[in-house]
């Protein structure tokens, strides 16, 4: 097997519960799945197993390959599959700004999903959200959302109004004061800059109070807290 590459036309579900996923969300999607032999009395392995067996699903014993793809031992499991589409629907929406980190992209979409919202627009220049680490940081929890990409956010306003809460440091109005209104969209900038200073004008601006000790939120733990928030503030 190949090492996963962005223009690939398949990805890699690593790890059996990510498996699992994929099997319980995306089926007919799945190409191939890799199993280790080490992996017989995980009960997560013996429902694999099954699936591929009623759906006649290729399976095989393949450490190796299984090592060559995680690039660890400790995984029992390996799902390829291919890469899908899934438009955003008229729920409400998380929307990332040139999101680059893989491991955040995926604490999000499992966040996301933990409260109540599975739809995320992602402005590129983005990260991959079929590559194998977003999957597994996810895990599993990708294959459950809708996703689009688009070039800018104009072309996201153009076709989703909604009321927009973007997030910054210094924002007047502090999250705690929000009653979100259906449907809206949380807006996040990127890791290192966060939002630019014109999103001060797109719709209303909100800020998490922290101490000074810090100068700013993770990514995926400042999303987490608006996440949660929206989820009992509606």
């Amino acid at each position: 097997m190949k090492p996963y590459k962005k223009e690939s036309s398949f990805s890699y579900a690593i790890g059996v519960y990510p498996t699992l996923e994929l099997i319980s969300s995306r089926p007919n999607q799945i190409t191939q799945i890799f199993l280790s032999s080490k992996g017989n009395p995980n009960q997560g392995v013996k429902k694999i197993i099954e699936f591929c067996q009623s759906k006649r699903i290729p399976f095989e014993i393949a450490d190796r390959v299984i090592e060559k793809i995680s690039q660890s031992e400790n995984n029992y499991a390996v799902a390829t599959f291919n890469k899908y589409t899934s438009p955003l629907n008229t729920n409400n929406h998380l929307c990332l700004i040139n999101p680059s980190d893989k491991g955040n992209l995926g604490t999000i979409i499992r966040t996301m999903l933990g409260f109540s919202i599975n739809n995320i627009s992602l402005i590129k220049p983005a990260v991959d959200i079929f590559d194998p680490k977003v999957i597994r940081a996810s895990m599993g929890s990708v294959f459950r959302i809708n996703f689009s990409y688009f070039d800018n956010f104009q072309s996201y306003q153009n076709l989703y109004h909604y009321h927009y809460y973007p997030f910054l440091v210094g924002a007047d109005l502090t999250l705690s004061k929000v009653k979100f209104q259906p449907p809206y969209c949380l807006i996040f900038g990127n890791e290192g800059a966060g939002l630019e200073d014109n999103f001060i004008k797109v719709g209303q601006p909100i800020s998490i109070p922290q101490s000074s000790q810090i100068d700013s939120l993770n990514l995926s733990v400042a999303a987490g807290i608006a996440l949660h928030h929206s989820y009992t503030n509606r």
